[in-house]
């Protein structure tokens, strides 16, 4: 773990941002801590603000108040540049390059660049390195975008959403590839996707974000571990007093309900250990913290459940 003096692979502060000055805040009091050596997910709903923050992050943007931190870095710094990759759904890249030609122009841009890596990505998926970027299909332009920002050889990937819009088995095969490469370099990576079966098998750590706030940011195997899947008769629902329900549903007579636990659960529900897919789902479909379900109002609040 990251003590507080050490750099982490991201770090927030009473972090701020709007895009307009009088405009609403993208971004507000957000404060994180992301270890290095981790592979991060970064979830929320639709504006919940992962793309604001992957840009501050990687210094496309910087932030209205506060300080953001990558690999104890200002993101908008020469040493930072080098050391981070940022990757976007958009995968900005010349079209009328050519694949050999792209990979080339980054090898001019970045001292350390390693070819051989760079030219494994990109041309592993049966790509012509004289194929004109604009005329390769989305998989095989993510495949070149992925090349490129590999290929700098960075302790800190950033990607953001960038698999988006890829067939499940271009996906698998990119995913493969990606964690392949994080292993084998021990990268960090902060990875936003809205394919929570992708992060139950490849993140370590979560970074919840709801309504510009950050809602969690925990180790994934302590998240489960705080948490209980239960299901029961309505009637034993009492059984969840003085613990946080986090999202709760009743059919008929029938409970289901995510909690964070606080101690062991009584009565006759039936208590399982949720998968880290079934934790997001449940917060994403959740209110904010502050107005989760309890049963009664005997428990006092989770600190952790605070952003």
């Amino acid at each position: 773990m990251t003590g507080p003096d050490e750099p982490a692979a991201l770090r927030a502060g009473d972090l701020r941002f709007r895009y307009r000055p009088r405009g609403e805040w993208a971004l507000r009091d957000c404060a994180l801590t992301v270890p290095r050596g981790r592979i991060a997910a970064l979830v929320g709903r639709n504006g919940a603000g992962k793309s604001t923050l992957l840009h501050l992050a990687g210094g496309l943007l910087r932030p209205t108040c506060g300080e953001i931190r990558s690999l104890g870095l200002v993101p908008d710094t020469a040493e930072a540049r080098a050391r981070v990759a940022l990757l976007t759904q958009e995968k900005p890249l010349y079209p009328r390059l050519t694949v050999a030609g792209t990979l080339r122009m980054g090898a001019r841009l970045n001292p350390s660049w390693d070819s051989a890596t760079a030219e494994r990505v990109a041309y592993e998926g049966g790509i012509s390195p004289t194929a004109r970027v604009g005329e390769l299909s989305p998989g095989r332009r993510t495949r070149v975008a992925l090349a490129l920002a590999l290929g700098k050889r960075p302790e800190l990937l950033l990607l953001d959403e960038p698999l988006a819009d890829l067939d499940p088995v271009v996906h698998g095969e990119i995913m493969a590839t990606l964690m392949t490469e994080a292993a084998e370099r021990e990268m960090s990576i902060v990875l936003s996707s809205h394919v929570l079966p992708d992060l139950e098998q490849t993140c370590d750590w979560v970074v919840l974000l709801r309504d510009g706030r950050i809602e969690l940011s925990e180790d994934a195997d302590a998240l489960r571990d705080a948490h209980a899947l239960v299901t029961g008769h309505i009637d034993d629902e009492s059984a969840l007093a003085g613990h946080t329900v986090v999202h709760r549903s009743a059919h008929g007579r029938q409970l289901t309900a995510l909690v964070r636990t606080r101690g062991p659960l009584g009565g006759r529900l039936r208590v399982e250990r949720p998968g880290l897919e079934d934790i997001l789902l449940a917060r994403l479909r959740a209110g904010a913290p502050a107005t989760a379900r309890t049963p009664d109002t005997t428990g006092a609040p989770d600190p952790k459940e605070a952003a």
